[in-house]
């Protein structure tokens, strides 16, 4: 049996496509297989992959697009590996990056299924370095959430403060992915982390405090999809979240400051603004909440007024809001 199935989705990035793929095959695990699926491109993707001669490279085509989740699930349908490890089209490893989950694993009993990794983004341009600077320093001020088992990584997840990545980071084994139903293909948004949350529920998921995946800063799907797919999200574990709610975890609170921020991005400040007012901020969310305004404002000019009643709501909620992490909402 081969160690690892790598599986990369992807649809019409045939110009981010070879990167992803070459860095799979760098890395300084040899024994692995690249399960590339096709969904249903029509760009030059064919000739990209045409282009390896590697028969560790293994195209799967979709004749039509399916979406990204189908594509995964195909991927584990025709992995030949022990693991499966899911690495998006438009992101890249860093060549040590499989080696040190499994190291991670070596030792542990088999109620570790899985291993997941920090991940770094790459914001283009001066904003874009400032805004990581800054999340970074916020970042060191958190409270150091839990950051590997079982079911107290739950809480972590759903109320957002640690984020498995299992479209780029995530490791976990073969059988387990299958037998959990892969991702969630009704799903439009937070399929990363809902597919962890079934993971955990077949065994434990340890942690490499590395950042070896290296993300591009992509653009985001409008803000009422993100709320329809958060509603869908958050209702599939009505109970989990009650739960985690009364030992103290702010997890829809922490869902209704990411709604805002996307309304505020697309300029939709009052609805931002509704969406914030239920939300849980700290002082070190401000950057992130007024970077959204300020690029709402730029694309959709808004009278005065609005723009005044948003920024003072901000403050009082600046002042009465909990901390929680930071480094999302800069960056993200």
């Amino acid at each position: 049996m081969t160690r690892i199935s790598v599986i990369i989705p992807t649809y019409n990035r045939a110009a981010t496509l070879p990167r992803a793929i070459d860095s799979a095959l760098e890395q300084t695990v040899d024994d692995l297989e690249v399960v590339v699926v096709d969904d249903g491109s029509t760009d030059d993707t064919d000739s990209v992959l045409a282009g390896y001669d590697d028969p560790r490279v293994r195209p799967v085509i979709h004749a039509t697009n399916q979406g990204a989740n189908v594509a995964r699930n195909t991927g584990i349908e025709h992995a030949r590996g022990e693991y499966v490890a899911f690495l998006d089209s438009d992101d890249e490893w860093r060549p040590e990056k499989l080696e040190r989950q499994l190291a991670v694993l070596e030792d542990r009993s088999s109620e570790w299924v899985g291993a997941y990794c920090d991940s770094a983004y790459e914001l283009s341009g001066a904003s874009g370095r400032l805004r990581s600077a800054v999340a970074a320093v916020l970042a060191r001020e958190d409270e150091e959430p839990a950051r590997e088992g079982g079911e107290e990584l739950i809480g972590e997840i759903l109320a957002d403060n640690v984020q498995p990545g299992a479209g780029s980071t995530l490791l976990v084994r073969t059988d387990v992915a299958s037998e959990i139903g892969g991702f969630d293909e009704q799903l439009d948004r937070f399929q990363d982390p809902e597919f962890c949350l079934r993971v955990l529920e077949a065994g434990k998921l340890a942690y490499v405090d590395e950042e070896l995946v290296v993300r591009e800063e992509t653009g985001h799907p409008p803000a009422d999809v993100v709320r329809d797919a958060d509603e869908q999200y958050l209702s599939a574990y009505d109970e989990t979240v009650d739960r985690f709610e009364a030992e103290g975890y702010d997890i829809r609170s922490t869902h209704e400051l990411l709604l805002a921020k996307r309304y505020f991005a697309e300029g939709r400040l009052l609805r931002g603004a509704w969406h914030g007012r239920k939300a849980s901020v700290s002082p070190r969310h401000v950057p992130g909440v007024c970077w959204a305004a300020g690029t709402g404002v730029r694309r959709r000019p808004v009278p005065i007024v609005a723009m005044i009643a948003v920024l003072a709501l901000v403050t009082v909620l600046a002042v009465l809001g909990r901390y929680s992490i930071a480094r999302r909402v800069l960056t993200e």
